[in-house]
């Protein structure tokens, strides 16, 4: 075996040339996925422009995922609105259905009708009743 020792100026342009796009075929083909993300590498992969279709559904479902997750949100805050606007009305009717039974009690009433001349009856009252003939 016989060594020998080359200087580089023996080398050809166009050898350093193939080397260097040797070099760097095999390191984007073998290189880190990240990078290969960032370049735009994978996406003309065999792999990925076969399931193109697949990826665009995939990505439309995403899509519908985050719309339903943001409708679902403004149902349960206008949910919850109605629900307090509920709370608010029951009360308001609670206290106005007492306060038309404090005033509409017998005593109230025979009360505020007193200066009108209007009396309770001492006698309770008669249903007369008519049989019919035929």
């Amino acid at each position: 075996m016989e060594n020998r020792v080359t200087d580089k100026e023996e080398e050809t342009p166009m050898d350093a040339i193939s080397k260097k796009s040797k070099s760097l075929k095999k390191s984007s083909n073998t290189g880190n996925p990240l990078m290969q993300i960032l370049n735009g590498e994978f996406l003309s992969k065999e792999f990925v422009v076969k399931n193109l279709g697949f990826i665009f559904y995939f990505i439309f479902l995403l899509i519908l995922l985050v719309a339903k997750g943001y409708y679902d949100k403004k149902l349960t805050k206008s949910v919850d609105t109605s629900l307090n606007e509920l709370d608010e009305l029951t009360g308001d009717y609670v206290a106005k259905k007492a306060q038309l039974e404090e005033e509409t009690k017998r005593i109230t009433l025979v009360k505020e009708l007193e200066p009108f001349g209007l009396k309770e009856t001492e006698n309770p009252t008669k249903v007369i009743r008519v049989d019919k003939e035929d």
